[in-house]
């Protein structure tokens, strides 16, 4: 202190009595705009208890205060088990160095960056967050490489479809089923018995209640979370029904409503992503992805913390869902599942060129029969169209609860103004200082990005949409001031989605997997042949194909 001090001439002090016999004694600069220095002694035996200066003194998130966040899943004897249990399933031991075993490790590689933060030693957690989202950034782009059947537009008539090596699961489905059970039960129990509502879930409550009672949104939050109105207003949307069947003392207690809106959203990603992966490759596929979510440390992180994280993960993942279907419907159900999701954080906003265009490039499809079905220059036209008009007429719709009292000045201000003008430790940009040059080169990459995978041809199918959806998050989590572990819900499930969706269903137990080669060297049956010569192709001019 006396060397901050130092640095401070004309400092002052002042203490204050806080809860449970503490006395605080706080070093603010000569003018009194800045707070340099924060010591906390213990009354009966004047013990020093704590001492913190720099970010530390304002960002009190980052002195490692235990079970600040998540409370007990960050113990050793809950967190390491969770690991074993997301990365063994997906082990094979007699191929150790596969691509998979990696990226589900660096996957949990957060991991180490999450212990020095709770330990509070943030010059070290903040650069460990950067590696695994570069690698995981690098492995999406690597999965978009189109297949030679996508290189034409759609897969060519006649042609056999692509051998693809089963997806090795070290348990059967079933098991990994009862598992996801198991995890479900686990899961809600700690949130019920041991979880805390941080800031975030607070503040969907306040602006439930606030829409309820036909209240202004934005700029009129409590004091003990003044900027909790810095989100779309879909997120508050969202904790309407909560907040009307659980109630809010107007008080940051232990907030139920908040509690049970962060189990339903947790259960719905889980449902979503058994959805996206029984109808990519079946319901093994599904249990996998569901088992992936449940077992996942951090998605119990961000349902301990009861964050409103994982409602993006759902909008995300149902947007996904959507584009798994060739119909009329699925073009505007796609643009307004992207509207609300980048209504309940901004940050999904980049994900709407990318949904807005999936599907336009192919030049065919196979419909669920067989048939190959080209796709008209009109029909493409009537698709986007309709996704940009879904899109807008939902994101007004949502919008209404928040302009009815709030103009659009103050939305901004209360939102993206705030954003961008907080500082925040929890970047190398906030961190280290300095490098405001590099993080506006790495923004506008994010937004190069965006728009480059909306409008090059790559992978066409779900598993590339995902890969690509998963790259533009990530990009744009590079960027940002403020990155945080409960942010990774944001592309964790899609990134599993790539990684497991690209394998083909799980071979049988003791069945011995026929590979390409083998393929290629056995002579095949007249039977065989048939069943693979495709249908000649049938042009349409609409849009409503079901897709396999």
């Amino acid at each position: 202190m006396k060397k901050v001090r130092a640095e401070y001439r004309g400092s002052y002090g002042g203490a204050y009595l806080k809860p449970a016999l503490h006395w605080q004694v706080s070093y603010f600069s000569k003018n009194g705009k800045k707070e340099i220095g924060q010591v906390i002694i213990d009354d009966l035996s004047a013990r020093v208890l704590e001492q913190w200066t720099g970010f530390q003194v304002a960002w009190t998130m980052a002195r490692g205060y235990k079970g600040a966040f998540g409370r007990h899943v960050n113990a050793l004897y809950i967190w390491l088990p969770l690991c074993v249990l997301f990365l063994l399933p997906f082990v094979d031991f007699r191929r150790p160095w596969r691509w998979l075993h990696l990226d589900l490790l660096v996957l949990l590689s957060f991991s180490v960056s999450l212990a020095f933060f709770n330990h509070g030693a943030i010059y070290q957690s903040v650069p460990l967050a950067y590696p695994p989202l570069l690698y995981l950034l690098l492995r999406m782009l690597a999965l978009l490489r189109r297949e030679r059947s996508d290189r034409s537009g759609g897969e060519r008539a006649g042609a056999p479809p692509n051998v693809q090596r089963p997806l090795h699961l070290l348990v059967p489905a079933p098991w990994l089923a009862l598992g996801v059970v198991f995890l479900v039960g686990f899961r809600i129990a700690l949130n019920v018995t041991d979880s805390n509502v941080i800031d975030v879930g607070y503040a969907g409550v306040i602006g439930a209640q606030r829409i309820v009672h036909d209240e202004p949104l934005y700029g009129h939050f409590p004091v003990d979370n003044e900027h909790g109105d810095t989100y779309g207003p879909v997120n508050y949307e969202a904790y309407v029904p909560f907040e009307q069947l659980f109630g809010w003392s107007g008080k940051w207690d232990d907030l139920p409503a908040a509690h049970a809106a962060a189990i339903v959203f947790d259960l719905l990603a889980l449902a979503l992503m058994f959805l996206i992966g029984r109808r990519v490759r079946g319901p093994s596929l599904g249990v996998a992805l569901a088992y992936g979510w449940a077992a996942y440390p951090f998605t119990l992180f961000a349902l301990e913390s009861n964050s409103n994280d994982t409602l993006v993960a759902v909008f995300v993942l149902a947007a996904i869902l959507a584009a798994t279907y060739r119909s009329k419907l699925a073009p505007p159900a796609r643009g307004a599942i992207a509207a609300l999701a980048g209504l309940t954080k901004f940050a999904p906003l980049a994900l709407a060129p990318l949904l807005a265009t999936h599907g336009l490039w192919q030049r065919t499809v196979r419909t669920a029969d067989g048939t190959e079905v080209v796709l008209r220059a009109r029909t493409r036209v009537r698709e986007l169209a309709s996704f940009v008009l879904a899109f807008a007429l939902i994101g007004a719709v949502a919008s209404i609860p928040a302009l009815t009292h709030d103009s659009l000045h103050t939305i901004y201000e209360r939102t993206f103004a705030y954003q961008d003008d907080r500082g925040s430790p929890f970047s190398v940009w906030g961190l280290y200082g300095g490098l405001g040059s590099w993080q506006e080169v790495v923004q506008i990459g994010a937004v190069v990005l965006a728009v480059a995978l909306a409008v090059i041809p790559r992978r066409a199918d779900v598993v590339g949409l995902a890969a690509a959806c998963a790259a533009v998050v990530i990009g744009v989590q590079l960027g940002i001031d403020h990155w945080f572990y409960l942010y990774i819900p944001w592309f964790f499930p899609l990134v599993l989605v790539a990684l497991l969706g690209r394998f083909g269903p799980p071979a049988p137990r003791g069945h011995r997997l026929r590979t390409a080669s083998s393929l290629l060297v056995e002579p095949a049956s007249a039977s065989e042949l048939n069943s693979v010569a495709a249908p000649a192709a049938t042009t349409v001019t609409g849009p409503a194909i079901q897709a396999g």
